[in-house]
């Protein structure tokens, strides 16, 4: 069974109740916000229009996805989007922890050097 339809389903649900105007949908969001020692929110800019963000917050979740690519290629030849994971999974999460300060858990960090003898 799949996660997603409850998900899905529970995304309808607070969007039917709160309206639309506080989704926001594909924005990268690039740096943390401070107030002192605390994430009091963060700013992006949207990945399919010409606008900037910024979003202030009581509490901060950092849930995005991990690094591909971190590592050289064997050879000169591999392209850049042959890999097992999305190419574009830029490590943002890491860096946007590190950045303000927090500490990181519950990583589900993967290292897979696979190698094919003559690929």
């Amino acid at each position: 069974e799949s996660y997603k339809v409850v998900i899905a389903e529970a995304a309808k649900n607070a969007l039917a109740t709160l309206g639309d105007d506080c989704l926001y949908e594909r924005v990268f969001i690039t740096d943390p916000l401070m107030d002192g020692d605390r994430v009091a929110g963060a700013v992006g800019f949207s990945t399919r229009e010409n606008k900037f963000y910024v979003f202030k917050a009581k509490a901060v979740l950092v849930a995005m996805g991990g690094a591909v690519h971190v590592f050289k290629p064997r050879s000169t030849g591999e392209g850049f989007g042959r890999s097992w994971y999305p190419p574009f999974n830029t490590g943002s999460s890491a860096y946007f922890t590190l950045k303000s300060g927090c500490e990181m858990t519950c990583q589900e960090v993967r290292f897979i050097p696979v190698r094919f003898k003559d690929a």
